[in-house]
């Protein structure tokens, strides 16, 4: 699907944004950290903010009484809490009156796991995305396959896309999903070391450039004991914009301090984008070169 982006239609002037920046911890079970998210997404919603963001593997915290199982199977355990997982966010959802992006959770379908990011709408509508490039660690330690669709979803603050951390590393994903009439990309992540997350949010920077939209990275932070494969975090999830005027000279709306649970609050503002695709000193999707290069998604490969 291809969208014109010079009649694409935009939200009103302002999008208000909260980003959980949530801290890796021992939980005592499924409820006590239900409580915790809810007490999260109210605050956000206290705010009048139409989204709210968590990052990949929220409740990677829930793996620790299976971590004797083993790896691979202490995540198989995990994705059996998913459907309590999304019935507690699409509830949420509507109870708030707020657009929630899940953050990541394993899914298990036919023996297949993979890892997945809800959009849970306040109408009570929700779809997912698929995190398409597993990295080492998950194909090694959980025996993770990537998903195999890539899709924008409508919202009633315009057109989103969602990508799962290691996937805003592929600069083609964003492209696709720019030529599907994106104007803000959602990026939860997990990342261990600075390096790590440097990777993300550099290429998240880029992604907003080239496709002039918002990019909105959220992370987690902290330690957690007694979960192979998931006992460091590092973060420090912000908000992006293209550079160019109008927008901050160096494409950040806003960030928070690394290392610390906390909420980001922004606002983006579409109007900006329709003024930058007419009349910006570039104009990076409009002068793309499609007479030499062109990124599509294989046809044999479509859902």
């Amino acid at each position: 699907m291809s969208i014109d982006r010079e009649t694409a239609s935009l939200p009103g002037d302002s999008i208000r944004i909260g980003v959980v920046q949530l801290a890796m911890k021992p939980t005592s079970g499924l409820d006590s950290f239900l409580s915790e998210l809810r007490f999260f997404i109210r605050t956000v919603a206290g705010y009048q903010a139409d989204f709210v963001v968590f990052p990949e593997y929220v409740d990677a915290a829930l793996m620790a009484p299976h971590d004797h199982l083993g790896t691979r199977a202490a995540i198989r355990e995990l994705s059996r809490l998913t459907p309590a997982m999304l019935d507690f966010f699409r509830q949420q959802a509507v109870e708030q009156r707020i657009n929630i992006i899940t953050g990541s959770l394993p899914v298990l379908e036919d023996g297949v796991l993979t890892n997945a990011v809800w959009l849970c709408r306040r109408d009570g509508s929700s779809e997912r995305q698929e995190k398409l490039h597993i990295t080492p660690s998950e194909e090694s330690e959980w025996h993770m396959s990537g998903g195999s669709a890539l899709r924008s979803f409508d919202t009633d603050c315009g057109r989103i896309g969602m990508l799962i951390c290691y996937d805003v590393e592929f600069p083609e994903l964003g492209r696709l999903l720019a030529d599907q009439g994106m104007d803000l990309l959602f990026v939860p992540f997990c990342t261990d070391t600075p390096s790590g997350y440097q990777r993300v949010r550099l290429c998240a920077q880029a992604r907003a450039i080239e496709n002039e939209c918002y990019v909105i990275i959220g992370g987690s932070t902290g330690l957690l004991p007694g979960v192979t494969n998931m006992e460091m975090q590092h973060a420090k999830s912000a908000v992006f914009s293209p550079s160019d005027h109008g927008f901050p000279p160096n494409g950040i709306v806003a960030e928070v301090e690394s290392s610390t649970e906390t909420i980001l609050i922004a606002e983006v503002k579409p109007r900006l984008l329709r003024e930058l695709r007419e009349k910006g000193s570039v104009r990076n999707l409009r002068q793309r070169r499609q007479d030499l290069v062109q990124v599509k998604w294989k046809e044999s490969a479509l859902p």
